[in-house]
């Protein structure tokens, strides 16, 4: 996690701190209420002072954010982190946050994709993609709230590589992509679309009988950890690679 204010990183060391800053960040411009921040620092068993300690984490993280905004523009950190009602909110210019411009960025290529425009759809996708550094709060402990956020943010991360590669494939990218997806199956040895694409940039490229193998190794994969076969789009790739038509 990176927080950065007039050059000045906020980020605290401290576990359960760093636990806080991330929910807020997360829930940007909208009010995290108390009940949702104890349950994320400390779930079913909150200590009987966790009212005053959550007041001494805000009172942290606002003397963090005052070190940045010494040479600032006239802001104070209450009126970043604010109290309100029931809760508290964080003012932070959304176009600031790295998983606002991956949401944006992964928007505008899937409306380029439906225009037909893969190389734009591509260029979006890639940019999106940018943004990421490795798995979603992979430094911050996460509690019965972030670890929800960090599976929505990773499966969307992983959804997007895939756009990209479909937009990769209609431009014709197929003999670039097969590193990649070598990997990629590697990693998940149990996705399916992965496998797909995997198996047609493999043909594409007069690899046929490697495509073959790719299916073999997934129909293994399936029936030992999950006792089920290929799905039929899978199927009916493999049959086509069999008898040689173009996928």
């Amino acid at each position: 996690m990176s927080v950065v204010e007039g050059g000045i990183s906020i980020v605290p060391t401290a576990t359960k701190l760093r636990q806080l800053l991330a929910l807020l960040i997360l829930q940007g411009e909208r009010v995290v209420t108390v009940s949702t921040l104890m349950d994320e620092l400390w779930g079913e068993s909150p200590p009987k002072s966790a009212s005053s300690i959550l007041q001494t984490y805000i009172l942290q993280l606002r003397q963090k954010m005052t070190q940045a905004l010494v040479h600032g523009d006239g802001r104070k950190a209450k009126d970043i982190l604010v109290t309100q009602p029931g809760g508290y909110l964080l003012r932070i210019d959304s176009g600031r946050l790295d998983c606002r411009e991956f949401d944006r960025l992964a928007e505008a290529g899937r409306r380029a994709t439906e225009a037909g425009d893969y190389r734009l759809a591509s260029d979006h996708f890639t940019g999106a993609l940018a943004m990421w550094r490795g798995p979603a709060l992979i430094d911050v402990r996460v509690g019965n709230v972030l670890q929800f956020e960090a599976l929505r943010m990773n499966e969307a991360r992983m959804s997007v590589l895939q756009q990209r590669i479909d937009a990769d494939m209609q431009i014709g990218r197929h003999a670039a992509l097969v590193p990649e997806l070598r990997v990629l199956v590697a990693q998940n040895p149990l996705n399916e679309n992965l496998c797909a694409q995997f198996m047609v940039s493999l043909q594409r490229t007069g690899c046929a009988w490697r495509a073959l193998q790719v299916y073999q190794h997934l129909r293994n994969a399936l029936a030992r950890e999950l006792g089920l076969e290929p799905s039929m789009v899978l199927q009916e790739i493999h049959q086509s690679v069999l008898v040689g038509e173009l996928v």
